[in-house]
């Protein structure tokens, strides 16, 4: 077999590259544009086929653009920050950084002797503080415009990483990296506001004709628009506690409610705190995460309180109230009502607990004596054995009319929730974005100034500590902001605050006095083609819809 000289031919290529100037044209205004955005690869060593196959696509259309007429820009980054360095870095006792930007230079090398016309002049890194600079003003924008918020809130855990994980990260019920259970922990921690733009974000999806159907489907399912009613439900047991309000989707099977289940960290559970039983039912539901995946694949369990909750429509109906493991506070009011025969979750639970199961829906010309078991009836058919709901269509009908009457009752109120939950940002760990946030000796927050970014991060350091080696660097964390002595936040951003806006930079690479410039981001975008995975559906593409949407149109 021939021998090449890898060598001898990437001169070449680059003496081409040199010749044709097409990639690194200055933008002539009276040229189509076309924008070729492949996967943001993560640094991790060699290249690998799957590389090769999605850089050949987007180096062929490039060419092809380029012969045509077109200006072009096929650019290449580096998504580099992230836990794997960090744990690279700790096994084989090496800094991040060094491991990170050896492993740069070895792909960057490989795709240069491929020959791929990738414009170099626009190479970005993310672990670069002339890339992660930008991040921190577009972060304290952002904080400015009250799109991000700190709060304490119970995360996702992964107790492998030592992290928090998004809802996003989660992949069924486990850490998307190190496929451990993830677990509930109470932290504080640093939110985008995502909730904010759930209507646009949604809607907008209508718009996007060049996207494929697939990936806007598992977006629309994702951010979860649903239409359904607050009720409020009196409660008996305890002097203090006079209602319950709850949120569904189905307020026509209200006559087939037969418990209502609450989340252990609702208002009401400070009334058991001193509980041991409720101690230790609460410590078992932490071994769970926070998304509904993670959810429906663990045990349902409950623990019964001595509370009972009086059916709005019939007040001789009463039901246990149980706190379950099953139940979301942040999903409409951390308290949903059961109805065993018409949800296969609560219907589980029920014969669990020996809880009444009544069939309020039928199929279509079924007779009356139909009746749920073992499997609940979730498909659409007529409402019976529920007094003044008898006969509507369900769901059609049914829902509409069941609201309009708890409407004029005054114990319900049409609602519509979304899926979608604000977007965890803090990670705890060493190689990963500063946030440019400190705080007090009040523990009061305080904006890091302009002035002094980036913050960078230290240099150098021992990570074969617990939990975050920020934490740790106690010199590291001293800053003086206007006269008064600060301590940093040691929490760093989760990667896809990286890879929410990077497709930007690449338009102004170069520049460093702003993230991107305006001019030439109305002149490359929309990226024309992207050449990506399809598990980015949700993760990258829904992030980067959402960062556009907030920087160009803030909402009041």
């Amino acid at each position: 077999m021939e021998k090449y000289n890898f060598k001898v031919i990437e001169k070449k290529w680059q003496d081409h590259w040199e010749k044709n100037k097409s990639f690194k044209t200055e933008i002539d205004k009276k040229k189509k544009k076309f924008y070729c955005l492949e996967m943001f690869p993560y640094p991790s060593g060699k290249i690998h086929m799957g590389h090769v196959r999605n850089y050949t696509i987007g180096d062929v259309l490039a060419r092809y653009k380029n012969l045509n007429g077109f200006n072009v820009l096929h650019p290449m980054g580096w998504d580099s920050f992230g836990m794997p360095a960090e744990n690279a870095a700790k096994q084989n006792n090496l800094d991040p950084k060094v491991w990170t930007e050896t492993n740069v230079q070895t792909m960057k090398s490989q795709l240069k002797q491929l020959g791929i016309s990738i414009d170099w002049d626009r190479e970005i890194s993310t672990c670069s503080p002339e890339y992660y600079k930008h991040q921190q003003k577009l972060f304290l924008e952002l904080f400015d415009k009250g799109l991000v918020y700190r709060k304490e809130n119970y995360v996702n855990w992964d107790p492998v990483d030592e992290t928090v994980l998004a809802n996003e990260q989660v992949i069924d019920g486990k850490g998307w990296r190190s496929g451990a259970l993830v677990e509930r922990k109470k932290l504080n921690q640093w939110f985008f506001n995502i909730k904010k733009f759930s209507d646009e974000l949604l809607d907008e999806l209508d718009k996007l004709d060049e996207w494929p159907n697939k990936v806007k489907i598992m977006q629309k399912n994702w951010i979860g628009r649903s239409f359904g009613c607050e009720i409020d439900f009196d409660i008996e047991g305890n002097s203090e506690v006079d209602k319950i309000k709850c949120f569904t989707t189905r307020p026509d099977t209200l006559f087939g409610f037969s418990f209502l289940a609450v989340s252990v960290d609702h208002p009401i559970s400070k009334y058991y705190k001193k509980n041991k039983e409720f101690s230790d039912f609460r410590d078992k539901c932490s071994k769970t995460g926070t998304t509904e995946e993670s959810i429906a694949q663990a045990d349902k369990i409950g623990f019964k309180t001595d509370l009972y909750a009086i059916h709005p429509l019939d007040k001789n109906i009463k039901v246990p109230v149980y706190f379950a493991n099953f139940v979301l506070m942040d999903y409409g009011f951390g308290a949903v009502f059961g109805c065993p025969a018409h949800d296969q979750r609560d219907l589980d639970f029920a014969l669990k607990y020996n809880l009444n199961i009544k069939t309020v829906v039928k199929p279509i010309n079924e007779e009356d004596t139909f009746n749920v078991s073992n499997k609940a009836f979730t498909d659409a058919g007529i409402i019976f054995n529920s007094k003044i709901f008898d006969g509507l269509k369900a769901p059609s009908e049914s829902v509409i009319k069941a609201i309009q009457i708890l409407e004029d009752k005054k114990i319900g109120k049409k609602k519509i929730n979304f899926r979608l939950k604000d977007w965890g940002i803090s990670r705890q760990r060493y190689w990963g974005c500063p946030i440019p946030i400190a705080y007090d000796e009040n523990n009061n927050i305080v904006k890091v100034p302009l002035t002094e970014l980036p913050i960078k991060l230290p240099e150098n350091i021992n990570l074969q500590t617990s939990g975050n080696p920020l934490d740790h660097q106690n010199d590291w964390k001293k800053i003086n902001i206007d006269g008064k002595n600060c301590t940093l936040e040691t929490d760093t951003l989760d990667t896809f605050v990286d890879s929410s806006w990077y497709f930007l930079r690449f338009a102004s690479a170069n520049n460093s006095d702003v993230p991107f410039d305006k001019d030439e981001v109305n002149y490359w975008l929309p990226v024309d083609q992207y050449i990506g995975g399809i598990e980015h559906a949700i993760l990258h593409l829904l992030y980067s819809r959402f960062f556009f949407e907030s920087y160009q149109f803030p909402k009041k």
